[in-house]
């Protein structure tokens, strides 16, 4: 009894020592030779990471269609501000001025913005719309993401920046999380005991060597006061996935995007953090970067209208951004709908003209070369979007 318990405290004094030490979660694969996918190399190994947007963005900030005659009229204390100092995207869109990085991808064609797109929910609940959006399912099941799907047939391996395994990476492929501490760095001597201790134990012989070369990557995170600001989390994240024995994708999540009061400097902040963090990305994937797409999707959008205390509420439409050096960006897609009362879903919402997980569907098409029985496994209720998002030439995710 007395060893069993000494195990448990050993245990759990390894998780705390070791800062960054990922949890696995472990399943065979159901569209590809279990025996031996675990010996299988990607070659080229494309990244994919996904950005989830928790809160509900207002897209109409974000790339506002300065062209619509309806806009002033419906969104004037808003639009105001921007319109003098944002960047002219063209076709009659302009970005926020907060969005520095973003503009400067899209000026390289590196930043592909898709209007008008909705998750699959028709809700306003932000519970559900998010379950929906992380299960790319038509009928939620939690136990069950779209990336994890996608990552099972493409028989990879994916990271949480999170806490907990969020519902996007659930499921039979085995997933694994990183979030940093808020404990005191442990001495040197403990990790040599902890490996003495722990060698004859494969698994957390593993996690700890795991652990360990976490904290190596990761050493300079120390130095950085926001060590859980969204930047400083993409920088973490950049610089596992960039590791030579990282990950195939990642998934991220910045909350904050609720804004039904004070919008203009709410957003101003919250695009500015979304900027350095999408900067922070491509600044430590470095080479990598070139062979990295980069999702950003939200629940829902917002009001087109302004409420009452310089907020807009819970909408339908919004956007998704489409980033990295493999998107044939420098455009934006979808089709707008109009701001007229009688272009409105329900005369208050932007009427969406698409669903996120067509562009998905097609992103993974082209980019990890996922077939159409595989497609239709991850999402099995929608078409895949016939458009061009990744740049021709960009290496695909082919099995060696």
């Amino acid at each position: 009894m007395a060893d069993k318990n000494r195990k448990k405290l050993d245990r759990r004094s390894l998780l705390k020592a070791t800062a960054g030490t990922f949890i696995a979660w472990h399943s065979p694969g159901v569209l590809s030779d279990s025996a031996s996918a675990s010996a299988k190399k990607l070659v080229g190994r494309p990244k994919l990471v996904w950005v989830i947007l928790r809160g509900g963005m207002d897209s109409l900030q974000a790339i506002f269609p300065q062209s619509d005659p309806h806009l002033i009229s419906h969104r004037k204390p808003l639009v105001a501000p921007l319109k003098d100092s944002a960047f002219d995207l063209g076709a009659g869109f302009a970005l926020h001025p907060a969005l520095q990085e973003f503009s400067s991808l899209y000026e390289q064609k590196q930043f592909l913005p898709v209007i008008a797109t909705e998750s699959g929910a028709k809700t306003r609940s932000h519970f559900y719309a998010q379950d929906m959006l992380e299960s790319g399912l038509a009928d939620v099941d939690i136990e069950s993401g779209w990336l994890n799907r996608a990552v099972e047939a493409y028989q990879g391996e994916s990271l949480a920046i999170a806490h907990t395994l969020p519902i996007g990476l659930r499921g039979k492929q085995r997933a694994k999380t990183w979030y940093p501490d808020v404990l005191r760095p442990a001495k040197e001597d403990l990790y040599e005991r902890l490996q003495i201790l722990y060698k004859d134990d494969q698994l957390l012989s593993e996690r700890l060597a795991e652990g360990l070369k976490n904290r190596n990557l990761l050493g300079d995170m120390e130095k950085v006061k926001r060590r859980n600001s969204f930047a400083s989390l993409a920088g973490s994240c950049a610089t596992i996935l960039a590791d030579r024995d990282g990950p195939d994708c990642a998934m991220l999540e910045m909350s904050g995007w609720d804004t039904h009061q004070n919008q203009v400097g709410h957003l101003d902040r919250q695009f500015k953090e979304l900027d350095s963090g999408i900067a922070k990305l491509r600044e430590n994937l470095a080479e990598q970067w070139d062979q990295t797409v980069v999702i950003m999707t939200t629940e829902f959008g917002r009001t087109v209208a302004v409420n009452g205390t310089g907020g807009t509420d819970h909408g339908t439409a919004s956007a998704m951004f489409i980033a990295g050096g493999a998107v044939a960006g420098g455009r934006v897609q979808g089709k707008w709908p109009g701001l007229a009362k009688s272009d409105l879903f329900e005369g208050r919402d932007l009427m969406p003209t698409s669903d996120t997980r067509q562009w998905i569907r097609a992103i993974l098409s082209q980019h990890w070369k996922l077939s159409s029985a595989q497609l239709d496994y991850v999402f099995p209720s929608v078409k895949t979007m016939d458009a061009q998002l990744i740049r021709l030439g960009s290496k695909s995710g082919k099995i060696a």
